[in-house]
């Protein structure tokens, strides 16, 4: 099956929401925890990994941008799966600790975005310091300090919130997950992501969704990021709704590459 594999990489340490979807993509394969999101990519473009789980957009935070850069900059890595994970966040303290104490927020930012509406609320006056997962909180907290972590989290001689904290309680991360070469792409599929460069004139976009409109595809993500070596440009990446079997999504992928400044195709779930 597609999603059969010996090792799969992520963004760790154990017990991060990376490291969660690592296990619901390939249940009962090795993972590997890694410490950026870079070095999950490059293990599985060196053959260390069978295939990476990637977080590639929240429901309250909207996409996470690092991740679609490096999946558009790896040629030869390809989405070839999607899983939504609910998450529900949950402050963490030392025992004893109280609100008036706190002095510093720890957490990724992403979580710590997610739960901001609470934080200026309990800690009006907290400095928020970002780590590189969720699940390092605990283990760096003082008299002063508490984490945001995971609901699945608990560790000894700390103290958990009972609520969730997050902004948004039906809090969503999309995941994909990313292997090396097309032949791990699934002969049908339900959704396909691609990425490409428009010319920098008058209607441009507007053509481009002309283009989606014609063929009768429902776009489900668009998303833009400035191209650093073309101010005032754009590179735009588009999920849309499209076996990719299908003669029409074919011809509408062969259109949009013939009418970009340049295409990726990025997978196929």
């Amino acid at each position: 099956m597609m999603n059969e594999c010996k090792t799969i990489a992520c963004l760790g340490p154990e017990g991060s929401f990376s490291a969660m979807a690592s296990e619901k993509f390939c249940p009962g394969a090795e993972i590997r925890l890694c410490r950026s999101f870079n070095a999950a990519f490059e293990a599985v473009l060196a053959g260390e990994a069978d295939a990476a789980a990637l977080p590639i957009e929240n429901s309250t935070q909207g996409g996470i941008l690092q991740n679609l850069d490096l999946l558009e900059r790896h040629s030869g890595l390809y989405a070839v799966s999607e899983l939504i994970l609910p998450v529900e966040l949950h402050l963490v303290r030392r025992e004893g600790v109280r609100d008036e104490d706190v002095r510093h927020v720890y957490s990724h930012e992403q979580a710590i975005g997610q739960c901001m509406n609470y934080l200026q609320k309990t800690f009006p006056d907290a400095q928020y310091i970002y780590t590189p997962s969720t699940a390092v909180g605990p283990g760096m907290l003082d008299e002063h300090s508490v984490g945001i972590v995971g609901a699945h989290m608990r560790e000894a001689g700390f103290v958990f919130s009972e609520e969730n904290i997050a902004d948004e309680k039906c809090n969503q991360t999309h995941f994909l997950l990313v292997r090396k070469g097309k032949q791990y792409l699934a002969e049908h599929s339900k959704k396909v992501f691609v990425c490409l460069t428009l010319a920098h004139r008058p209607g441009a976009l507007l053509k481009f969704l002309q283009t989606i409109d014609s063929f009768g595809l429902n776009l489900t993500k668009i998303e833009s990021r400035p191209i650093p070596s073309m101010p005032g440009a754009y590179r735009f990446f588009i999920e849309f709704e499209g076996d990719i079997a299908e003669k029409v999504v074919q011809y509408a992928l062969d259109t949009l590459e013939n009418g970009s400044r340049g295409f990726r195709f990025l997978g196929a779930y």
